[in-house]
């Protein structure tokens, strides 16, 4: 299978280049290419993994049509035809695996939203619990909670969006700080109902949705959902039928990767190592998988 590590396209304007998205400068509006680079620990890894920019699109053309009575969203078309004539020439490295968005101001917020405490959250309330408390980022959890439990309602977690490291988890006060109360009050509140209407569909497939998370921005004075949407870059997908509560969970994600990154030897302070083959085939196996699970008809 043939896979795009980058994409090259010298006469048309780069606006930026993500860990896994090229972005070009159309004026009014973006044009989106998913690449198959895959990222870890915040660094980006020098192999490409098949085909995973093409399920990235797919996933989230799938999850703006899903959602869009929830909020609107900037995407345009996916159809190279409909991209300006400039662009067609490059039908090869866009096909699949691109989209034209209007271009909309970027709210500087990842918005969190979280059904199960997993992740960086299970990290920081353990150190939380050591410490005689069980308070993170505003919320007064119980002292007896399970690694991959699931809360009563989901909670949004916003955290701020780093240029580079770690985005910085932050309470809906500090959000509310940045951003002003009725605004961080929207965000929140959509959020959670874009992740509760996702969450219902992916339990119909036999997937736990565990966390995702969002980004939003606004055009002509609205708020739309921006960038992607409910992939494995940026959700916690689980098997319904392998969840177990009180430990970590087997997930369609990236898994393989981070999991060969820390047993190899590598510091993660420095250029990340090439994946066996083995890594690479394992890693674009789930990510079909998941795909393939939610959008079979």
């Amino acid at each position: 299978m043939d896979s795009l590590l980058q994409t090259e396209m010298p006469d048309i304007k780069i606006f930026a280049r993500g860990k896994v998205r090229d972005v070009y400068d159309l004026d009014d509006r973006l044009l989106i290419v998913a690449t198959d680079r895959i990222s870890a620990f915040d660094y980006v890894i020098p192999d490409a993994i098949p085909g995973k920019g093409k399920i990235l699109t797919r996933m989230s053309l799938f999850w703006f049509d899903y959602v869009k009575d929830v909020v609107a969203n900037h995407f345009i078309s996916a159809n190279v035809d409909d991209y300006p004539k400039e662009l067609h020439k490059y039908r090869d490295q866009l096909e699949g695996r691109s989209m034209l968005v209007v271009k909309a101001e970027r709210i500087d917020i990842e918005c969190v939203v979280r059904g199960y405490i997993s992740g960086s959250l299970w990290k920081e309330y353990q150190g939380e619990l050591k410490k005689g408390n069980s308070t993170v980022l505003g919320f007064n959890f119980a002292k007896d909670l399970k690694e991959s439990q699931k809360f009563d309602d989901p909670i949004f977690t916003p955290a701020t969006k780093e240029a580079s490291g770690h985005d910085i988890n932050i309470s809906f006060e500090e959000m509310a700080q940045i951003v002003g109360v009725e605004l961080a009050a929207k965000l929140r509140t959509v959020s959670k109902q874009i992740y509760t209407k996702a969450a219902n569909f992916c339990e119909t497939r036999g997937i736990i949705l565990a966390d995702t998370k969002f980004e939003f921005g606004m055009h002509n004075g609205k708020l739309i959902l921006i960038d992607e949407i409910l992939s494995p870059d940026s959700s916690r997908f689980w098997p319904k039928d392998k969840y177990q509560i009180g430990r970590g969970q087997e997930s369609f994600d990236k898994q393989f990767v981070r999991d060969y990154l820390t047993s190899c030897g590598w510091d993660k302070n420095s250029p990340p190592p090439h994946l066996p083959a083995d890594i690479i085939e394992g890693t674009r196996k789930k990510y079909e998988e998941v795909q393939n699970l939610l959008l079979a008809k």
